[in-house]
Formats: structure tokens, C-alpha cells, sequence
């Protein structure tokens, strides 16, 4: 049975140790919540793709502890992704080596990213091709069940996603989905 927590100090080393033992959690985060696995753990990544009904050929982002966090994971930034993780941490995705990365703007996330080694996978929690859920009731009815466990932090003060920007080897940079920061 799926256990839904308050968000505060006490859950966050429960839920830590949740997706640091390979579990999934659906998160809270600036923009809308979202359905979690540690990279590390393949399976839990796997299980991401079956909860959402999500296509094995997309690619599930990275949200980040900080930028020095972010840049670590892909082995470092090009001059154009560097100075666009400026703007972290908010609601732009930078997709550089292959890669979706986010700082959200949600302390208490970062510090549970930064309690799972610095970068989860986290997509939207809702099912593919629905709206993303902006509050723990929805993404409960939607995943959640599938989850091992539920943050609730409310409704989530973005309610939209973020906006996606690709930088390619040569530094040119391309929208792939205008969200919540406005380009």
C-alpha cells in the first residue's frame, strides 16, 4: 500500500531511504509534482516507464541538487549550458549530452536530491498524455498508487511545466517546450 506523507524535515530521510534502496516516490517541485527513482537503480527507472504508460524510447530528465550537481552527472557543461544553469534553480529543463536536467525551485527537494546523491529521475506524475498534477490527490489517483510512497506538499505553486531548451555541440540552443519560464 502506497504511504502518503506531509512534506516537512521528518519525512525527508524516510523518503530518501525509499529511493536510495531503488523505490519510486512521487515528489513535490516548483512546477508540478513528480514520479522519482534513483538512476542508479535500473529497475526503479524501469518502473517509472510502466507507472506512467510512458514510451521506452523517451528519455526521463534529471532533477538536480544544485548545478555543480547537474553538470557532474553529464561530465561537465559547454560555455552555453553553463550560462544558462545561471538561471537555476527554476523551471528550465537544459537537454546537453543526451540529457534533461533541472534544478527545481523547491528547497525541500533539493535537499532530498541532495540526500540521494545529487540527480533523480523525475518525470510529471500523471499518466502519459494526461495533465500533469499539481496537487498529491491527483498524482495519487493517477500513480501514486503505484508509488511507494506519496509527498504532499500541496498544491504546487507552478502548475505548469518547465520549459525545455536543447543545446547542441555547437552551442546553438532550441525549444522543445515552452513552459513555465517564458523564451
Amino acid at each position: 500500500m502506497t504511504k502518503m506523507v506531509k512534506c516537512d524535515e521528518a519525512v525527508l530521510a524516510e523518503v530518501a531511504a525509499v529511493l536510495n534502496a531503488g523505490g519510486v516516490a512521487v515528489i513535490p517541485t516548483d512546477t508540478v509534482y513528480g514520479l522519482a527513482a534513483h538512476p542508479k537503480f535500473p529497475a526503479a527507472v524501469e518502473r517509472l516507464y510502466t507507472i506512467k504508460g510512458r514510451e521506452a524510447k523517451k528519455p526521463i530528465a534529471l532533477l538536480a541538487a544544485d548545478a555543480a550537481a547537474a553538470e557532474a552527472f553529464v561530465g561537465g557543461f559547454a560555455p552555453a549550458a553553463r550560462a544558462l544553469a545561471k538561471r537555476w534553480p527554476g523551471a528550465l529543463t537544459l537537454v546537453t549530452k543526451g540529457e534533461g536536467l533541472r534544478v527545481p525551485d523547491h528547497d525541500w527537494t533539493r535537499r532530498l536530491l541532495a540526500a540521494c546523491g545529487g540527480v533523480l529521475r523525475v518525470t510529471s506524475a500523471n499518466l502519459s498524455g494526461r495533465r500533469p498534477a499539481t496537487d498529491a490527490p491527483a498524482a495519487l489517483a493517477d500513480v501514486g498508487l503505484s508509488a511507494d510512497v506519496v509527498v504532499d506538499d500541496g498544491v504546487s505553486p507552478g502548475g505548469v511545466p518547465s520549459t525545455v531548451v536543447k543545446i547542441d555541440d555547437d552551442g546553438s540552443l532550441s525549444v522543445l517546450r515552452q513552459g513555465a519560464l517564458k523564451i
